[in-house]
């Protein structure tokens, strides 16, 4: 670990950190003295039967607490409940991106860190994980041995800024000066897109090629079948409307 000594020993201030894995949460707060708060999914607290009791005393324990991100006021709840902790001089860990990187790059920050970091009048420490995704791969249950790394930056100043949290330009500026210092810390590709919105197309791409290929299956089926060749005619050429998206498009 690198830059530990840039956290606070006392008083309240936000980590923000890239995401490449699950185990970020982990990872980062062990490098610490202090508790770090992150918000976690509701689901993690309401489960039922010994698995759900034991989530909620791990997630608990761990020092997460829980936000609903189905609702449409997900955002300005995980918002507030940061003030709230913050305002009890604790440190609060958040990830600007929103979402792990599905390719180990970094991608877009959402401006609801920049919001919290001039409402709470705190320090802004940038933190870079490297190797978790090695440890626990996303979308894998495991990975590799690795020794994955923490790097902690210098506190980042703000209160030039004091009283513009309403200002949507000055919000996009200070998200992306965090997370140029991410990139700078991480050594990580910058991509400047959303990360959520890269998955959703991924998402749509693969239902489409599911798709064409149930058409094109049922196409060679009907062939089989004496008399159907009109009918598999007509699907073929329905088949063939189905649209494609530019893979470069969808991962530049």
């Amino acid at each position: 670990m690198e830059g530990v000594h840039h956290v606070p020993d006392e008083g309240a201030a936000i980590l923000a950190s890239n995401h490449l894995s699950y185990a970020d949460w982990l990872f980062m707060p062990l490098s610490l003295p202090r508790r770090v708060t992150f918000v976690a999914k509701a689901e993690y607290f309401t489960g039922t039967g010994v698995k759900g009791t034991l989530q909620r005393w791990f997630f608990t324990g761990a020092g997460q607490v829980p936000i609903d991100r189905s609702s449409g006021s997900a955002a300005a709840g995980a918002i507030s409940t940061g003030l709230r902790i913050l305002a009890n001089g604790e440190l609060f860990g958040i990830y600007p991106e929103g979402t792990r990187s599905p390719d180990g790059r970094l991608y877009k920050g959402k401006t609801g860190v920049a919001r919290m970091v001039l409402e709470a009048k705190v320090p802004l420490i940038p933190v870079a994980v490297i190797g978790t995704d090695e440890v626990a791969p996303p979308g894998k249950i495991f990975g590799r041995m690795a020794h994955p790394h923490v790097r902690f930056g210098q506190p980042m100043d703000f209160s030039r800024y004091e009283g513009m949290e309403d200002d949507r330009f000055i919000l996009r500026s200070i998200t992306d000066e965090i997370m140029y210092e991410l990139m700078l810390l991480s050594g990580q590709e910058y991509v400047d897109v959303y990360a959520s919105s890269l998955k959703d197309r991924v998402t749509q791409r693969a239902k489409g090629i599911g798709e064409g290929a149930a058409a094109l299956a049922s196409t060679a089926a009907h062939k089989l079948v004496p008399g159907s060749e009109g009918r598999a005619a007509g699907e073929h050429a329905e088949m063939s409307t189905v649209p494609s998206e530019d893979v470069e498009t969808a991962t530049s």
